[in-house]
């Protein structure tokens, strides 16, 4: 296994986790599940997030944070939205881009295991658990868009 150090970005961004929840019989349910992650202090619940290299694309950030925060793998897909918000550490306006990414593998070891927290929850719980309106509002955009996407394949079948 290759060692992994975190990076430190320039821009910001955050991914949504997200993957569809396992049945009782091991076949896959339409239920879904999003991954939230501790703060490295441990008090509050969030989506990965981090700067982006000069060296990668948005979404090679994404995906690459949603790795060392939160040990997962899976496909980065289209953007949900910019939005800005207040640095608690800087004082200052940061824009911020979101991206859902479809989990395909939970790893067991990752960078910031030691630090973080990750746990699955439902999107009600998930919509709950964080603390700032515009996570909020990215996580119900992405909802809608997956919901969405299920009816329509639903309606084909």
């Amino acid at each position: 296994m290759a060692c992994l150090v975190a990076r430190t970005g320039r821009e910001l961004q955050r991914c949504i986790p997200y993957r569809y929840k396992n049945g009782i019989d091991g076949t896959v349910s339409n239920e879904l599940e999003f991954l939230v992650i501790t703060s490295q202090k441990g008090n509050a619940f969030m989506f990965p997030k981090g700067g982006w290299e000069l060296d990668e694309s948005v979404e090679e950030a994404a995906s690459r944070e949603s790795l060392e925060e939160a040990g997962v793998l899976g496909n980065v897909e289209h953007q949900l939205g910019q939005w800005s918000f207040m640095s608690k550490s800087h004082d200052t306006y940061y824009e911020g881009y979101m991206f859902p990414l479809f989990v395909k593998e939970q790893l067991d070891l990752w960078p910031e295991k030691n630090v973080r927290q990750r746990i699955w929850m439902t999107a009600a719980k998930a919509r709950e658990a964080c603390q700032h309106s515009w996570m909020k509002e990215a996580l119900d955009i992405l909802v809608e868009r997956l919901t969405s996407e299920q009816k329509q394949k639903d309606e084909e079948v």
